[in-house]
């Protein structure tokens, strides 16, 4: 008789093990117009407002906020989108918009000291640091930088490097989010002197310089 109870306890105790596991189970496949329990809500379940509902925080009671005069959308352009996405009509800008002054170029080259240094290097050749520790490293996994001296840099338009900064190639990250547009555009600015500067003929010189840079080769 005292193992009948035995046998009768192991299999309530068995039923109640497994009625957890079938109620989880049939929860899954139920439909409900209740919230489910979760026992670690981390933010599934939050107050907020829908759109067109009411908030008496406000004083026109208003959920939905009308926009701010003089402010735009997180990734809408402005009027003139050669600023922002470096293009005209549809094509890569051609020049740099704007007056290009010393001070201008003096910007970008602090700018591009931060961050295109580490890796195309301070002349540009793709020989920064980040670069040079890299291959010694010997990892096979590294792409290096291209030199903005190179051929195909050198024909790209100004649009098409500011856009690179922006957005990245290839391997090279995205700086939209790090560097203002203007200060973009200033780094283009420096980047363009930059490949004017090691790929200078004798007539880029000003006339009153060439003959004292003659007396020096």
């Amino acid at each position: 008789e005292m193992k009948n109870y035995i046998i009768i306890g192991l299999c309530i105790v068995i039923v109640l093990a497994a009625a957890p596991f079938v109620i989880i189970a049939k929860m899954r496949v139920t439909r409900s117009d209740s919230t489910r329990i979760h026992l670690i809500p981390d933010m599934d379940s939050q107050p907020k407002f829908k759109a067109q509902s009411q908030n008496l925080l406000f004083a026109d009671k208003r959920a939905m906020r009308p926009r701010i005069p003089g402010t735009a959308a997180r990734g809408e352009w402005y009027a003139n989108p050669i600023i922002h996405d470096g293009t005209v009509s549809g094509e890569w800008a051609l020049r740099i918009p704007g007056k290009i002054t010393p001070e201008l170029i003096q910007e970008g080259r602090k700018h591009y000291d931060v961050y295109c240094a580490p890796c195309h290097g301070l002349a540009g050749f793709g020989e920064g640091v980040i670069a040079q520790r890299a291959e010694r490293l010997e990892e096979g996994t590294w792409t290096p930088p291209t030199s903005l001296h190179s051929e195909t840099v050198l024909q790209r338009p100004a649009g098409h490097v500011f856009n690179t900064i922006t957005n990245g190639i290839r391997n090279m990250p995205a700086y939209g989010q790090q560097i203002r547009p203007e200060d973009r555009w200033a780094i283009v600015a420096y980047i363009k002197a930059l490949q004017r500067s090691q790929n200078a003929s004798i007539d880029d010189v000003p006339p009153e310089y060439r003959d004292a840079l003659k007396r020096q080769q």
